[in-house]
């Protein structure tokens, strides 16, 4: 089998990145791995629970610990934690030596999408403005992303197909 570069998703929280990850990793025949699920499984805490009981600077550290790990395997779909990105190990590996897309959802999607659930620490906190703020300044380094989906308008298999399509140049 030939090794292809692994396959980033990221993107806001809420932006689809674990839906769509699965999608294009079952259509891939790849293995899926979703950064959040991994920290909350190793954890046996929520995402909320680990911020709330110890700490988002562990949560970050824990985050790039296992990120990093993860980016070692070969032929695989990755979904990044929202703020993955911003951690500059992360970014750097990503940026040199994987295929990132960037799921680009509007904020209005975004901010419709993140109050239906509950599970998310930063935003839970913030009102819509604050909120709009967060995504605005989040959007400044996703664009470093190779490839940039803009999600609104498409439904999940439209953006399965894209993101495939685009993979596949590589």
């Amino acid at each position: 089998m030939n090794f292809k570069k692994n396959l980033v998703l990221l993107g806001m929280m809420a932006s689809g990145k674990s839906t769509i990850g699965k999608l294009v990793s079952r259509k891939l025949g790849l293995k899926f791995y979703d950064i959040d699920k991994l920290i909350e499984d190793e954890m046996r805490m929520t995402i909320s629970e680990i911020f709330n009981n110890k700490s988002e600077i562990f949560f970050r550290s824990l985050e790039e610990k296992i990120t990093l790990r993860i980016l070692e395997n070969k032929n695989s779909v990755i979904s990044l934690g929202g703020g993955s990105f911003f951690n500059d190990k992360i970014q750097k590996e990503i940026l040199n030596n994987h295929v990132s897309f960037w799921l680009n959802c509007s904020n209005n999607l975004l901010i419709k999408r993140i109050r239906k659930n509950n599970k998310r620490p930063i935003a839970n906190k913030l009102n819509n403005k604050e909120l709009v703020n967060l995504i605005s300044s989040r959007k400044k380094i996703y664009k470093r992303a190779k490839f940039k989906i803009n999600c609104d308008k498409l439904s999940k298999q439209q953006i399965t197909t894209n993101i495939i399509n685009l993979y596949e140049t590589i």
